[in-house]
């Protein structure tokens, strides 16, 4: 049942909601607006948020105001007396507030406004994550098709995105789409470099200036390819800053907090992997973290000590690269017959993937068995 929060400055007002209401909906209560924001931070999250107009301190707009912030997928209501009205329309106008309803509110009216927010909530949370799962899906596409071209950089975005999903779930971080978005793209900017340069700095090997220059600068290249498309500014924002310090970011469309938290856990990403693929072992890397890490990225480092780089339970064995399917786990790196990279040790296998190999195997590009790892039971990490 979905929750739904009344706020008030008169506690006999916020009993008697609870009192009329119990049978109906699941009710909580706060005493004015600076409890109500704590309430919805320690209890929430509330489907329909209903605040009244006048209270000390911080009055319903205001409080309304500060919900729409921390809470956007609540629909907010607001009780007002008649000399509130205008007030209240205001609040309307700005965005703040779903309805307004007048007081006194019969509890048939009071019923009917609340299964409105309700249903109004539903809506909004459908759109949501159909949003989200068709953005995630695309992005998805697009990093396996550009891995064609880049095995090197985009095979490791995969990676990234298990580890950022990983932390935000063990810092208990409120989840948010963006951050996870943020590592599958981050190394798009990657497109413009030799695939040799991804190479060198997998292995640790000192680029020229004039390579490391070019390194330097993918971060602002997948800024520039993402900034102008909606809703991705706070994801070009966040794989800006993967190789440099966290700011909030200088664009208006930015959630700065996002861009912090969501920078802090791509660089931490990034730089595990990093290590990994140099050939440090789980613990060596997580050791190196935690000595060179500072703030959310420390905490990050913390939690990556239970994070298992393979599933719990692994079935290992050779198979030939033309029939390798998805979800297995590289073992070893696939080189093709003239010693490039095809795909590196450690990426996990995708329909895609499968397919590209299969086509190499065919031309000739690709032969032989490779050392893989098979899951017998569910990742802990997911």
């Amino acid at each position: 049942m979905e929750k739904i929060l009344f706020v008030d400055d008169v506690q006999a007002i916020l009993e008697g909601y609870k009192r009329v209401l119990h049978n109906e909906f699941q009710v909580d209560v706060a005493l004015g607006g600076e409890e109500g924001l704590r309430t919805i931070a320690q209890r929430g999250p509330f489907a329909v948020v209903i605040s009244d107009m006048r209270m000390p301190g911080m009055n319903g707009v205001e409080f309304l105001s500060a919900v729409k912030s921390r809470a956007p997928e609540s629909v907010r209501m607001m009780l007002t007396g008649n000399a509130e009205i205008e007030a209240a329309m205001n609040a309307v106008n700005e965005g703040n507030i779903f309805r307004f309803l007048t007081k006194p509110c019969p509890k048939e009216s009071l019923i009917k406004a609340v299964n409105a927010g309700l249903l109004q909530h539903g809506l909004i949370v459908a759109e949501k994550e159909l949003l989200e799962k068709t953005l995630h899906g695309s992005m998805h596409a697009i990093t396996e098709i550009l891995s064609i071209a880049n095995p090197a950089a985009f095979g490791r975005s995969a990676r990234l995105e298990r580890y950022v999903r990983f932390l935000v779930r063990a810092l208990k971080i409120p989840p948010d789409w963006r951050y996870e978005i943020a590592a599958l793209l981050s190394q798009l900017g990657c497109v413009t470099l030799h695939p040799e340069t991804i190479e060198a700095v997998n292995a640790g090997r000192k680029l020229s200036e004039e390579e490391q220059e070019r390194y330097d600068k993918h971060p602002a290249v997948a800024l520039d390819l993402l900034s102008h498309i909606p809703r991705m500014q706070s994801v070009a924002w966040i794989i800006l800053q993967q190789l440099g310090s966290v700011c909030a970011g200088e664009s208006a469309d930015t959630d700065g907090d996002v861009v912090k938290t969501g920078a802090s856990l791509l660089r931490v990403a990034l730089k595990y992997d990093l290590l990994l693929s140099r050939g440090e072992s789980h613990d060596e890397a997580v050791s190196q973290l935690l000595m060179t890490s500072m703030g959310l990225e420390l905490e990050a480092a913390k939690v990556l000590k239970d994070f298992k780089p393979a599933p719990s339970s692994m079935m290992t064995r050779m198979c030939d690269v033309s029939a390798l399917t998805a979800g297995m786990i590289l073992e070893e790196d696939i080189f093709a017959k003239n010693g490039m990279l095809a795909v590196r040790k450690g990426e996990e296998v995708t329909t895609v993937l499968a397919l590209r190999l299969n086509t190499f195997w065919h031309h000739g590009v690709v032969a032989g068995d490779v050392r893989v790892s098979v899951a017998t039971s569910e990742d802990a990490n997911d």
